[in-house]
């Protein structure tokens, strides 16, 4: 397994020495985004801006209108919040070609709590205009994403996990924006949605289920914008109870998407829909291993919380108890 920051950097990396048009501006976060890859391997393509967020963006697009295609390193939370008004005008609003990497997007950056966790970024982002967002499942996505991203001539946005998980997808996957994957079929029972890294706790979570009896079928969505919503609602067609699961806040993340989705085509045999990830509060603090089992997010607490959305008895063998703010908002 390889983190996806690591393939972020390696992948940069070669395709500054590809196009020398592609160049990466840092805000001081160069050896945990792991942009320091372009410092070392090529520093003509790297840009130090220091901690300076807003500067990072506006220095960003004025490259864009000299032909350059420059990619922002930072952590996500200080681009969707600390620099958010800079990209709203100065990218979005004008179609600048500038590629957002938001790394140690989601929960689990490190141990640093709530002012470093940024939960909040795909409601934000996918509410901009013109503006792409995507969120890799593994390394192999990754990397493919990056590919992509770098021959793309809008605004994008792309959120890269600090951790690695198990690998959902082969080193010759494709990406093409829009689509929707099926990464385990079945779902007899239930269809499990998903995005980013924790489409990857979601699979382990249908074999915990499958070991219950319980047929679930896996649906992963890179891109929540833009999205084939036709190719969505047929994916999780054909089950009474979708259960969306995300390292986000529940509120117009992916289980708003999906639940858009539903609601606009006024199928009165529409499935019912749970939506599984952080409630209306802030996190914490605390090792990926507590954080993932507080906020419901484990593959043992998705598994829990699916069987009782579908009415089953709890396993005797669950001792962890999911408080606000975390769990299931139906």
């Amino acid at each position: 397994m390889t983190a996806q920051r690591k393939v972020w950097g390696d992948t940069l990396l070669e395709l500054t020495r590809e196009d020398d048009r592609v160049v990466v501006l840092d805000a001081d976060l160069a050896t945990s985004t792991m942009a320091v890859t372009v410092a070392e391997g090529n520093p003509e393509a790297f840009i130090q801006v220091g901690i300076a967020e807003q500067n990072l963006v506006g220095m960003a697009f004025g490259l864009s209108t000299m032909g350059y295609r420059p990619w922002l390193s930072t952590f996500g939370v200080f681009l969707t919040h600390r620099a958010l008004d800079q990209i709203r005008m100065l990218v979005s609003q004008t179609g600048a070609p500038v590629r957002i990497a938001a790394a140690y997007a989601g929960l689990l950056n490190g141990s640093s709590g709530k002012t470093h966790q940024d939960i909040e970024d795909l409601a934000i982002m996918r509410a901009m205009p013109g503006m792409t967002v995507l969120a890799p499942a593994d390394e192999h996505e990754a990397r493919a994403i990056t590919r992509w991203a770098a021959e793309h001539d809008g605004p994008v946005y792309i959120r890269y996990a600090r951790d690695a998980v198990a690998p959902v997808f082969d080193a010759d996957y494709v990406f093409h924006p829009g689509a929707v994957h099926r990464l385990r079929d079945g779902g007899g029972d239930v269809t499990l949605v998903s995005t980013g890294v924790q489409s990857s706790r979601v699979v382990e979570a249908a074999e915990l289920l499958a070991a219950r009896g319980v047929d679930a079928r896996v649906v992963h969505v890179p891109s929540l914008k833009p999205v084939d919503g036709d190719a969505l609602l047929a994916a999780i067609s054909g089950v009474g109870t979708v259960v969306t699961v995300e390292d986000h806040s529940v509120i117009n993340g992916l289980g708003g998407l999906v639940a858009e989705l539903i609601a606009e085509r006024g199928d009165p045999d529409a499935p019912r829909l749970h939506r599984v990830g952080l409630a209306d509060g802030w996190s914490e603090s605390a090792p990926n291993a507590f954080l993932l089992d507080r906020y419901g997010l484990s593959a043992e607490r998705v598994a829990e919380q699916v069987l009782e959305a579908l009415g089953h008895s709890p396993s005797p063998s669950a001792t962890v108890t999911v408080t606000a703010p975390g769990g299931t908002v139906g």
